[in-house]
């Protein structure tokens, strides 16, 4: 691939980041990012010979912005596992909340089973990050386990709290005490960890 092909492969997927970021996962056709590029609709194909791969590309980026911000957030973090658990979680909440198109676009399952651009290459290791810390936390559980079910309950929450059911059914106005409700229901309580 020359100079210009790599040049407007990075703007299709940048014009395909910047069009989930305004109007959601469900705007992202070839033809509208072709549109957004400035290209003929069939010129996607040259480089994206599916929609998926496409969409594959997108999400990716999304994976790398949040595994930098993960990383980020565990070089600030002077707590114990614990609180870089914790501070992960929060880490992740925000990015869900922050970038709502891009979120459901990353953890869509036709994406992630697809295997286009090494997504599992990319997921995964923010998940072994988890797994990480969850196992300094609680050496006394299997750390993959639990991190999956923290996982879930995080991205749980970040959906209804998304959706306004959260701040309904709880009267919360900020999702951090939730956050910390949690984190405490699959660390158990702070113990000084």
């Amino acid at each position: 691939m020359n100079a210009s092909d790599a040049g407007l492969r990075d703007r299709l997927v940048d014009a395909g980041v910047a069009l989930v970021a305004t109007e959601g996962a469900q705007a992202l056709t070839l033809r509208e990012i072709a549109r957004r590029t400035g290209v003929s609709h069939g010129a996607p194909r040259r480089y994206f010979p599916t929609h998926l791969e496409l969409l594959s590309a997108i999400a990716r980026h999304g994976f790398t912005e949040l595994g930098a911000r993960a990383r980020a957030t565990l070089e600030t973090t002077e707590e114990g596992p614990r609180g870089q658990v914790a501070a992960l979680a929060r880490t992740y909440l925000r990015f869900a909340l922050e970038n709502p198109g891009m979120y459901e676009l990353m953890f869509r399952h036709d994406v992630l089973e697809s295997g286009h651009l090494g997504l599992r290459d990319t997921s995964l290791p923010l998940f072994g990050l988890l797994v990480e810390r969850v196992g300094r936390a609680r050496p006394d559980v299997d750390a993959r386990r639990v991190t999956g079910a923290l996982w879930a309950n995080l991205h749980g929450l970040a959906q209804l709290w998304r959706w306004g059911s959260l701040r309904l059914a709880t009267g919360e106005q900020d999702f951090g005490p939730l956050l910390e409700a949690c984190v405490a229901a699959h660390l158990g309580p702070d113990g000084g960890r």
